[in-house]
């Protein structure tokens, strides 16, 4: 949930609200660009958990369209965006693989939506965090991660592949650019908003009947 910490004065000795901390979670399969995503976006320099990539992952994690990837997500990423004076985004990168998947219940805690990030060589790589985060009725958008040389897709191909609704919000991002992964973190801001609003309207129908 959103949190405020004591209001801090200012140059002129007034006290100012500090900014609202809002949490997200950015999720995807193995080497989709988790870490790239939250290094892109990220104020600070992101904190990461990478390890080198070891024998004991041959046969377990497929390397086949990331054959260049020699280090994994162990734990996972974290990131700052200071969207204005009001508020900072938190980014929580979450481990690609299935045998880290025990820390996702900690690492969703507090958050308030989630991004999926996707490569669409390996689109079922991403049907485990859409299952994961629809089973906790937790808000979050599709990215797809445009790699090099690849071609424009049909979002409704993919849509009708991920089964989604036909207004959730899929866009297109390139990990490596800021500008690019801006898009699926203010999707996902306006998806938020919007469910507030919707939950605020159904209030006031509630309390005028």
């Amino acid at each position: 949930m959103p949190t405020k910490t004591d209001e801090r004065p200012t140059a002129k000795g007034v006290s100012k609200a500090p900014p609202m901390s809002v949490k997200i979670v950015i999720a995807g399969g193995f080497g989709v660009g988790k870490t790239t995503m939250v290094g892109t976006l990220s104020d600070i320099p992101p904190l990461t958990t990478e390890a080198a990539m070891t024998t004991a992952s041959i046969g377990i994690d497929d390397t086949s369209q990331v054959s260049t990837k020699t280090t994994t997500t162990v734990a996972m990423d974290f990131g700052r965006i200071s969207i204005d004076d009001e508020m900072l985004l938190f980014l929580f990168g979450t481990p690609g693989q299935d045998r880290f998947g025990f820390m996702w219940d900690d690492l969703v805690v507090g958050a308030l939506g989630a991004v999926v990030l996707v490569d669409l060589r390996r689109i079922d790589d991403c049907f485990h965090a859409i299952d994961y985060f629809e089973s906790r009725s937790l808000p979050f958008v599709v990215a797809l991660n445009r790699f090099e040389g690849s071609e424009s897709p049909d979002l409704n191909e993919v849509r009708e592949a991920l089964d989604l609704d036909p207004d959730h919000p899929i866009v297109m991002c390139d990990a490596r650019y800021r500008e690019s992964v801006k898009g699926p973190v203010l999707a996902l801001i306006d998806l938020l908003m919007s469910k507030a609003r919707r939950r605020q309207s159904g209030s006031r129908r509630t309390l005028g009947n």
